[in-house]
């Protein structure tokens, strides 16, 4: 099993430019095809331009967003056709309230989408709804990149967030072509429950799981000496050196369609190297 299509989505050339290379070493390493979807989008308030604007005023939203796809895909075409990797790059525009349905419509077929985090400087409105789309719509793993970090085409140690919730076992088996080529992958317990079926061996039944596939394992297990788990997963993947964290994505709010929260969005504000997620 590998990662055979990769997908990022473009609506900068800035901020993109560290998933893109991210994706391009991914592709390299695991012989795959990358994939760049770039598009202009239209952050207009499309009530207001129904109560009267006008026409003019929408064209040239349109034609802005245009433009800006335009520039996007050549900067994609640009870059991926020095990569040596196989290719294809497409351009579009979407308004900002409707750009989760295409986002997901090309997640839901690609094995892995690369995005840049969506918390940091220099943000714009649609970083979220990209990421929530592409994996909870899409169905998608994600790997979330941090802004100018060198790409890597196969971590070497990886740590695994695992509380034994559904969401985290999804993430550990979208996970397993990472972790196989990995030469540790660490899964991180912290504070096990004192009374259950793996109360002596917290971690062990994952372990076993994983080294019949190849993995080799070890288990930590923490204390929680932070008030939150997020700080705890970023101390650890900083004093073991880990060059990617595998955890399960959360989503909390049911008033918009998913909501990236609690530790999973500390996480992402906060973590120095790429977070691979699936929900």
């Amino acid at each position: 099993m590998a990662y055979k299509s990769l997908l990022t989505v473009m609506t900068e050339t800035k901020i993109s430019q560290t998933a893109l290379a991210q994706m391009v070493a991914l592709a390299d390493g695991q012989d795959a095809h990358a994939e760049a979807l770039c598009l202009g989008v239209d952050r207009s308030q499309t009530g207001y331009y129904y109560a009267g604007a006008n026409a003019l005023i929408l064209q040239e939203t349109l034609s802005r967003a245009n433009a800006e796809a335009d520039e996007i895909l050549k900067f994609a075409q640009d870059y991926l056709g020095k990569s040596g990797v196989r290719w294809s790059a497409e351009n579009g525009v979407a308004q900002i309230a409707d750009i989760g349905r295409h986002v997901a419509r090309r997640a839901r077929f690609s094995d892995l989408v690369i995005l840049p985090r969506p918390y940091g400087k220099d943000r714009d409105a649609e970083a979220e709804p990209i990421v929530e789309a592409a994996m909870f719509e899409g169905h998608a793993p994600v790997l979330l990149v941090p802004d100018e970090i060198e790409p890597i085409s196969s971590p070497k140690t990886i740590m695994v967030g695992w509380n034994e919730s559904i969401e985290a076992m999804r993430a550990i088996r979208c996970a397993l072509p990472f972790l196989k080529q990995a030469e540790l992958t660490r899964i991180v317990v912290i504070d096990p429950p004192r009374h259950g079926p793996d109360r002596s061996d917290p971690g062990g039944l994952l372990s076993q799981m994983l080294a019949r596939h190849g993995v080799k394992c070890e288990i930590d297990v923490l204390s929680k000496t932070m008030t939150r788990v997020s700080d705890i997963l970023n101390r650890h993947a900083a004093d073991t050196e880990a060059d990617m964290i595998v955890m399960g994505a959360y989503g909390h709010s049911r008033f918009r369609e998913a909501i990236l929260g609690g530790a999973t969005r500390n996480m992402l504000e906060q973590s120095e190297v790429p977070v691979f997620l699936a929900h």
